[in-house]
C-alpha cells in the first residue's frame, strides 16, 4: 500500500481499550470486567461461579481458544468487549500449543529459557487476535489474571517483594506491553500492632473489606495506565469506564 498524506489521521480518535485487570484471589476481578458493554467471555478456568454472561464454556486447548477469537471475528455479533479469563490457566495451554508445534515433549525440553522464548510467538498470535476484534470490530478487551508476590531486584535499591501478574517474566512483560493499562485490584488493608508481652510486638495486616483498583506502580505492586487515571479507584466498572475516554460519555447497556 502506498503511502500518501491522505492515509494520515489523527492519533486523538478513541479507540476501546485493553486493560489488563489482575488481583488477589476473590477479590472481584471477573465481577468487575464482566460490567463491561455487552461482555462475552473466553474461558479458560472455571471461575464464573453465578455470575450470567456470554461464554464459549470452558476452552481446554489454545487452538479451542484461538478458534473462538476468530468466531467472533468474523461471525455477526453486537458483543462490545472480549473478556478473556484468565491468563494464567491460558499460560499452560499456550506451552503445551508451543511445544506441540516444535516437536517437543513438554515446555522445558527445549532447554534452558529456550521454551518460553519460542512461546512468546504464540502469545503474539493470541494478541494479533485480540488487536484484530479491537481494531476492526470496535471491542474493548480485558485480560484477567491471578497475583503472585515476587521479588523484585531493583537497580536503585535492595530487592524487595511486590505484586504482579501470576506469568512467566517474559510473556508478562509482553502482555504489559500490549495493554493500555495493567490494573491492580486487591482489599483495602491497614496493619495493626498487638502486644504479645516481653516486650514483643507482632504486627498483623487486617482487611476493610474495601475492594480497590490501583492504576500507577508503587514499590508494593505493578501498575501503569495511559488515561491519566486516580492512583486508587473503588473496584466498580463504572468507577473505572468514567476514567477511560473511550467510556466516559457513553451509558453502557445492560445485560439481557
Amino acid at each position: 500500500m502506498a503511502i500518501s498524506l491522505a492515509s494520515l489521521r489523527s492519533s486523538t480518535a478513541l479507540s476501546p481499550p485493553r486493560l489488563l485487570l489482575y488481583g488477589v484471589a476473590g477479590v472481584g476481578k471477573t465481577l468487575c470486567a464482566t460490567g463491561s458493554p455487552r461482555p462475552v467471555v473466553i474461558q479458560t478456568e472455571d471461575g464464573l461461579g453465578t455470575i450470567s454472561v456470554p461464554t464459549f464454556g470452558l476452552l481446554r486447548s489454545f487452538d479451542e481458544v484461538m478458534e473462538a477469537l476468530a468466531s467472533l471475528y468474523t461471525e455477526p455479533h453486537d458483543y462490545q468487549t472480549v473478556v478473556l479469563d484468565s491468563l494464567d490457566w491460558l499460560e499452560p495451554l499456550i506451552w503445551q500449543h508451543t511445544a506441540q508445534m516444535h516437536n517437543q515433549p513438554d515446555i522445558e525440553s527445549f532447554g534452558y529459557g529456550k521454551g518460553y522464548l519460542a512461546a512468546l510467538d504464540t502469545w503474539r498470535s493470541l494478541l494479533d487476535g485480540l488487536n484484530a476484534l479491537r481494531d476492526e470490530r470496535g471491542m474493548g478487551v480485558i485480560l484477567i489474571a491471578h497475583a503472585e508476590i515476587k521479588r523484585f531486584d531493583s537497580p536503585e535499591t535492595e530487592p524487595y517483594d511486590r505484586y504482579q501478574p501470576k506469568l512467566h517474566s517474559r510473556a508478562s512483560a509482553l502482555v504489559q506491553e500490549h495493554v493500555d493499562a495493567v490494573l491492580f485490584a486487591n482489599y483495602r488493608i491497614s496493619t495493626l500492632k498487638s502486644d504479645v508481652g516481653f516486650n514483643k510486638k507482632v504486627v498483623r495486616g487486617v482487611s476493610g473489606g474495601d475492594r480497590l483498583l490501583h492504576t500507577a506502580e508503587r514499590p508494593a505492586f505493578l501498575a501503569k495506565n495511559r488515561f491519566g487515571m486516580p492512583e486508587t479507584l473503588p473496584l466498580a466498572w463504572s468507577e473505572l469506564a468514567a476514567c477511560i475516554p473511550f467510556y466516559a460519555n457513553t451509558t453502557p447497556e445492560p445485560r439481557s
